[in-house]
């Protein structure tokens, strides 16, 4: 099986706003770059969008390690997502999940993979995560010129 790093990044010029994901793909001495966004989100979509976009990407099961400095996207796919679907869905608080359209199809993309999740402090010093910052921030500026 194949080791895949995947490194994501999402960006919003305001919150909503027009949004910027980046993903890179590194296998052994391969590199993919990835972007894209959306003329009104939010940060947090952007962030999910960047993960799944990049899972999107794989062409076959893989271990992949994933370095994000979005805690929120961590900590829902590796502790809330599961309680979230006991409770069809819900919060414990009972109402609706944000985002669920894109939790669901990260959990479909994620599912052929194993996959390590990695929390990254976000612009200090890793170069990959700088470099997602910086094409995530391009396309949530492209995004605000088409809106």
């Amino acid at each position: 099986m194949k080791h895949v790093k995947l490194i994501t990044d999402g960006s919003c010029l305001g919150n909503p706003g027009p949004g910027g994901w980046a993903a890179i793909l590194r296998y052994g001495p391969h590199k993919k770059e990835l972007s894209g966004g959306a003329g009104w989100t939010t940060n947090n979509r952007m962030e999910i969008s960047a993960v799944l976009e990049g899972f999107k990407a794989l062409k076959e099961p893989c271990r992949v390690t994933v370095e994000l400095d979005s805690e929120y996207v961590r900590k829902g796919v590796t502790a809330w997502i599961r309680k979230w679907r006991q409770r069809g869905w819900k919060t414990v608080t009972g109402q609706p999940v944000k985002n669920r359209d894109l939790w669901q199809e990260l959990v479909a993309a994620t599912a052929d993979h194993r996959v390590k999740w990695v929390w990254v402090k976000g612009h200090a010093g890793h170069k990959d995560n700088n470099r997602c910052d910086k094409l995530a921030k391009a396309a949530a500026r492209r995004s605000s010129k088409r809106g």
